[in-house]
């Protein structure tokens, strides 16, 4: 055994070994999770050259230069800093709604695994619910209940919660199949332990998955009623808005008003889909 191997590595050492190993394997994965810790660390420390809630209206209709990198709008707002300052809302909230939807999915779906004419009852009645369009309720939720950041979290749970109670209950079906489900029922194990000790640890692949994917919608859902004019009250910039008032402008030249925050929700979606497809392959890799 030569000297190099004999020499155990530091901890250190080890972590950064399995890290690249892992983005050899999982590379869809790394990129994805990397990009979107890159956009929150940017929304929450990066510093802002300009204040993105008080205009200047020295600055208006600034094309992209070094003083404005992404130029300014109608109204003297530092585009960049709008960017930037938008991640603080629209991140968290997306993440937000996926988590209230995978709760609720998993309180819900994981119960109606179990065969029963409720059960039955409820998933038609949910069939019944989803035959609306979900993104035009949620419009209408959110313009009669007002347009404050815990409606509209209501509206992201509103749509995805549905199929997070699909997904969970179907793979949950397919799992008290399995052998290792009858053993522990012949053994004695209690309805709730099966539920949550062999039926929820395997079904969280799917559910990551589901994640990823569950937030971009959640972010197109974001900007879309922000765009609309019914998501987060100004001044607080989101980029569903920013891309609002830069439409208007895109006829006159300004284009930068409006191409950035596409940008940033374009680069957010791709990360996620990044990352749904890395765990997708990598779950039908194990």
């Amino acid at each position: 055994m030569s000297d190099a191997a004999a020499i155990p590595k530091s901890p250190a050492a080890e972590v950064v070994t399995k890290i690249v190993n892992f983005a050899r394997v999982s590379p869809g994965i790394v990129a994805g999770v990397a990009v979107l810790l890159f956009l929150l660390l940017a929304s929450f420390l990066a510093p802002l050259p300009y204040d993105p809630v008080t205009p200047d209206p020295t600055s208006v209709l600034q094309p992209p230069s070094a003083q404005h990198i992404f130029g300014t709008d109608a109204n003297g707002f530092d585009v960049f800093s709008r960017v930037v300052a938008a991640g603080r809302s629209d991140l968290p909230l997306a993440l937000a709604g996926t988590l209230a939807s995978l709760v609720i999915g998993l309180l819900v779906g994981l119960p109606l695994s179990v065969k029963s004419k409720w059960s039955e009852g409820f998933m038609r009645a949910l069939d019944a619910f989803q035959s609306f369009p979900l993104i035009v309720l949620s419009v209408t939720i959110v313009s009669l209940t007002g347009n404050d950041i815990q409606n509209i979290l209501y509206a992201i749970v509103i749509i995805n919660g549905p199929r997070f109670i699909r997904l969970i209950r179907s793979e949950a079906l397919a799992i008290r199949e399995a052998r290792f489900i009858e053993a522990a029922i012949a053994t004695g194990a209690r309805p709730r332990r099966v539920m949550f000790r062999h039926i929820m640890p395997n079904v969280i692949d799917v559910c990551l998955v589901q994640c990823s994917l569950t937030t971009a919608n959640a972010v197109i859902v974001i900007a879309a009623l922000n765009f609309l004019g019914i998501g987060v009250s100004p001044p607080t910039p989101t980029w569903g808005s920013m891309v609002q008032v830069g439409a208007q402008a895109i006829s006159t030249g300004q284009w930068w008003i409006a191409i950035w925050p596409g940008v940033a929700i374009f680069i957010a979606i791709a990360s996620l889909n990044m990352l749904a497809n890395g765990i997708q392959r990598r779950v039908e890799g194990s």
